[in-house]
């Protein structure tokens, strides 16, 4: 997490849908432990909706070993294991983890309940991805995947050797259940695999998935992103003698076929994974040299604080910092001065994913976007990074940031052809300035850009107004002045509508750790008459509320990947503005939005992805959807010095979970040292 704040997201799809579906150009398709939050979609798919195409038929096409949205995979089919794994790392040791929240559900693919920690590990996706390439997968479950020239199905053909830690063999039966239960289980995953109409058994070890739609080539990589489920589980009945429900949040122990599966858990407090000793896939290629922790143990806390130090008290082995203040002045603590804990801020690379105060558009007071333009304008994030955030910082200023997709300067070549198509829906402004954020520079930048604040809400029928209030310090004699002229009425600066009503906001927040940046913000906000509040609440609770859009302003992030597709309609797409759980936080309903992402989900190759994306940012950009925030290129990572890893770490992330491992040696000293 290279953000400032590990932004809270629904635990539940989102630890298999953002480590799956989100995460799948970066990690595994077994969700990543404590990478869970971050994380980054996948790439470029979506549907426009043309009739269903043809299944397949004689002239069967080249049957791939990987597939990849930006160029070759780079590793071909006889490959024996990454560059960035060891493969002889040595299996074993516990790690424990500190983590901040609760759990009440142990099925991560329905919409209800908190899902715990890692419990995406426990399941196996059609195809693995990458955490060194962008847009890359290489096959799990399925040992190769095919498709035709106009992509209108993909087949994939199964590892006979698979199976589930309970014996079962994947079958095709598996792979089709899967589809259709995580399309029934979560809406996302249902707006995800939309324009997949059929899945059919061609074959003892063969599955085909047939498209409404040709030319998206994406579709067969969001396919093998699929997570896979035991069918015999499922239509099964429970411990409890009750039909199991995928759709329900449960805490009966699932069953899986990945890496780890469930040892223990205490509901809401606790959750042990232990790792597969004859995990199916151990000595795959694809798998070589990763998943070495025995145990991964997490345990839970209700706040950062607790949480960290458990970490300073070495009960927890590793910590992954999200905020410059403790980055910067809570790591002096006797195990880092004694050499005990190592301090690492490790470079990644990729899309900088928008973070920022995401509105709730689907209040009343926030659908003017000259409003939410005017917020912008009063966030002074220079005196923020300074004071705050220890300069630690760059500004984001694009949905799609430090990548070739960020729209810049002013719309040209096929990007200015695709917005002339929807200009007369457009601000004139998409042809003729280009957006940037607001700059508080100087003195003179903090007058002009309060005083455009203005300006936009008086605009938007909002004045500013100079108001005498109640002074507590003003006792009798103080009284008796002013009531001759001695002094004056203390007054106060406050915004409000013809009708004489204030404009008020709050700042829902699930984390202490934020409330500094909030209340910086709130004190520019209060210099223009905004009265603004800032509500913190459990984890639990920011879950239900934020799931249900029930707040004015949350900080949200929206991690991208270098192939943005079908992901896009989660994110900014009308129907899912209303749907509780769905990524459209902000509730965006916008048919130009619509229509681009449409348009992005059949581009016909990466110049065309480009130019569309381009496009799309350009258009989110001048709706004024958030005030954004700040990107970090690295992951602050400290751990107990009992760790090993391999020289060359992938380019997207750490993988701590999936390629470190414990070394005796160093473990056996650190244990040496601290009694």
């Amino acid at each position: 997490m290279a953000a400032e704040f590990m932004v809270q997201r629904r635990a539940t799809s989102l630890l298999s849908v953002l480590s799956v579906l989100a995460l799948a150009a970066l990690f595994s398709p077994a969700a990543f432990a404590q990478d869970a939050a971050a994380p980054a979609p996948a790439e470029n798919a979506t549907s426009v909706a043309p009739a269903a195409a043809a299944a397949p038929d004689a002239g069967e096409p080249v049957r791939h070993h990987a597939l990849s949205l930006i160029g070759e995979p780079k590793y071909g089919p006889d490959f024996k294991h990454f560059d960035w794994v060891n493969p002889d790392a040595p299996k074993g040791g516990v790690v424990r983890f500190a983590t901040e929240g609760t759990f009440d559900s142990l099925n991560p693919f329905s919409i209800k309940g908190v899902s715990a920690s890692g419990i995406g590990m426990i399941y196996d996706s059609l195809m693995a991805g990458s955490p060194d390439e962008e847009s890359t997968e290489y096959g799990l479950v399925a040992e190769w995947v095919s498709f035709p020239p106009d992509f209108a199905w993909a087949k994939f053909g199964l590892r006979p050797e698979a199976r589930f830690h309970d014996g079962e063999p994947i079958k095709p039966e598996d792979v089709i259940f899967s589809l259709e239960a995580l399309k029934k289980a979560h809406p996302m995953y249902a707006r995800y695999y939309k324009n997949v109409v059929k899945a059919e058994k061609t074959g003892d070890h063969e599955v085909t998935f047939t498209f409404d739609i040709t030319g998206n080539r994406e579709l067969p990589q969001i396919l093998g992103q699929l997570t896979i489920l035991p069918k015999h589980f499922w239509d099964a009945k429970g411990k409890n003698g009750e039909p199991r429900d995928i759709t329900k949040s449960t805490l009966e122990v699932p069953l899986g076929s990945g890496s780890y599966k469930i040892k223990e858990f205490d509901t809401g407090n606790r959750i042990v994974l232990e790792r597969v000793k004859d995990y199916w896939a151990k000595d795959l290629p694809v798998v070589k040299g990763q998943w070495n922790f025995d145990e991964l143990r997490f345990q839970y806390f209700r706040d950062r604080t607790a949480a960290f130090e458990d970490f300073k008290a070495g009960r927890a082995d590793m910590w992954r910092e999200s905020t410059a203040s403790a980055w910067a002045t809570q790591f002096a603590f006797p195990g880092v001065q004694k050499g005990w804990v190592k301090k690492e801020a490790i470079p990644t690379k990729g899309v900088a994913r928008m973070q920022g105060f995401a509105f709730n558009t689907r209040r009343e007071k926030l659908k003017d976007p000259r409003v939410r333009e005017a917020f912008n304008y009063a966030f002074d994030f220079e005196d923020l990074n300074k004071s705050v955030l220890f300069g630690q910082y760059t500004r984001v200023g694009s949905y799609f940031d430090n990548s070739e997709l960020a729209a810049k300067g002013l719309p040209e070549g096929r990007e200015l052809e695709i917005l002339k198509e929807f200009e007369k829906d457009l601000p004139p402004e998409v042809f003729t300035k280009e957006w940037k954020n607001p700059v508080y520079a100087s003195r003179e930048d903090a007058r002009k850009n309060l005083a455009e604040a203005m300006r936009l809400f008086k605009e938007a029928g909002w004045e500013v107004r100079q108001e005498v209030v109640e002074d507590p310090d003003c006792g009798v004699f103080c009284k008796m002045g002013r009531a001759v002229g001695l002094g004056s009425a203390k007054t106060q600066t406050v915004m409000r509508n013809a009708k004489g009503e204030p404009f008020t906001v709050e700042f829902l927040l699930g984390s202490e750790s934020f409330t500094r940046h909030v209340a910086h913000y709130i004190s520019d906000l209060q210099k223009i008459g905004v009265q603004a509040s800032i509500r913190v609440v459990d984890p639990a609770q920011y879950e239900q509320r934020e799931t249900n859009f029930d707040f004015d302003i949350v900080v949200d992030s929206f991690p991208q990947s270098m192939s943005p597709g079908n992901e896009q309609r989660d994110f900014w797409g009308s129907a899912a503005a209303d749907q509780p759980g769905s990524r459209n936080t902000i509730g965006i309903k916008s048919p130009v939005i619509d229509a681009i992402i449409e348009k992005l989900v059949v581009a016909k190759d990466r110049a065309e992805v480009v130019a569309t994306t381009r496009a799309l940012d350009r258009v989110l950009q001048w709706g004024h959807y958030v005030v954004p925030q700040w990107y970090n290129p690295y992951e602050w990572l400290a751990t107990w010095d009992m760790f090993g890893r391999p020289e060359k770490l992938p380019s997207l992330t750490s993988a701590f979970t999936q390629i470190w491992w414990v070394d005796p040696a160093k473990q056996q000293a650190l244990a040496a040292n601290r009694k």
